[in-house]
């Protein structure tokens, strides 16, 4: 364990769990796609710009060059889609439910697998864990005291934003291989904003938003992408992917607590049930219970 472990997994806890709250307030005044618009895009600019100081323009391009359309396929289903998803979702549905229902990740991880890494398996404990993290998705979103079909519906397209960054993880870990941790990031921000600037356009704010949506999404985009990207990358050459992916069991508690101090969130039975459930089925299906080869998938919301 290096020094700056302790205060690198601490920042990213707290800054990714404190996102799914600058989510919550930002979507107020902005659409889904327009506010992840702006935080592609300008995360992208933050991380070209340390890419190029630390790099020099001619590395730096040739970084970014090394991770192809891979990079920009990875930017859609990385960035584009889950962070829409999420977006859309919290409409509709609290913040510290929103971070428990994207903390499956790891679950739909060891399921894909089989499909995408032909030496992965998914037998015995690894199934019961999926099993039992669907479980808790039941729970999450339909043993709350008032569930609404759009409560439901929100929560479901958390869940599927879910089943895109498990993807996106696979593929990275199947076509890219040889890019740089800044020149990968950069490259996916970018392709995402590419993708979703027509949606953005179509949808932009009609009137000025609110300074707190304003503020939010500046902490969203400065944080809890481009800052933590760069701590992310840092921590996994550093400590590993199986140190680094503690974060993925102390984010959703960590968004509870903001949503119910901050935004005057009500945590339920079913939400403390359903977050037990879920992660003891990540813990179960990622083998961290037993020390399996790979770690739980790491994902920002």
């Amino acid at each position: 364990m290096t020094r700056g472990y302790i205060p690198g997994l601490g920042f990213l806890a707290a800054v990714w769990g404190a996102s799914y709250l600058f989510i919550k307030v930002a979507v107020r005044d902005f659409s889904p796609p327009a506010m992840m618009e702006i935080r592609l895009a300008f995360a992208a600019l933050l991380l070209g710009g340390f890419l190029v100081a630390s790099r020099g323009f001619r590395e730096a391009l040739s970084d970014l060059r090394a991770t192809g359309w891979h990079g920009i396929a990875i930017g859609v289903v990385n960035g584009a889609i889950p962070f829409t998803l999420i977006a859309w979702g919290e409409k509709y549905i609290d913040s510290g439910v929103a971070a428990i229902a994207n903390s499956t990740v790891p679950i739909f991880n060891v399921m894909l697998a089989p499909l995408m890494l032909p030496t992965e398996r998914t037998t015995g404990v690894r199934l019961v864990g999926f099993v039992l993290g669907l479980v808790g998705v039941g729970v999450l979103s339909g043993a709350q005291p008032t569930v609404t079909t759009m409560f439901v519906l929100g929560t479901m397209a958390v869940v599927l934003a879910s089943v895109s960054y498990a993807f996106s993880g696979l593929y990275a870990q199947k076509r890219l291989t040889t890019a740089t941790g800044p020149a990968l990031a950069t490259a996916s921000m970018t392709g995402g904003a590419l993708v979703l600037l027509p949606l953005a356009v179509i949808f932009a704010p009609t009137e000025a938003p609110h300074w707190k949506s304003v503020a939010s999404l500046a902490a969203l985009t400065l944080f809890g992408t481009a800052l933590a990207q760069l701590i992310l990358y840092r921590l996994l050459r550093s400590d590993g992917a199986a140190r680094t992916s503690l974060v993925t069991y102390l984010m959703p508690p960590i968004a509870l607590v903001y949503g119910a101090v901050l935004l005057d969130e009500s945590i339920t039975a079913a939400t403390l049930g359903g977050l037990a459930l879920i992660l003891a089925g990540v813990a179960l299906g990622s083998g961290a219970v037993r020390l399996a080869r790979r770690a739980p998938a790491i994902q920002e919301p």
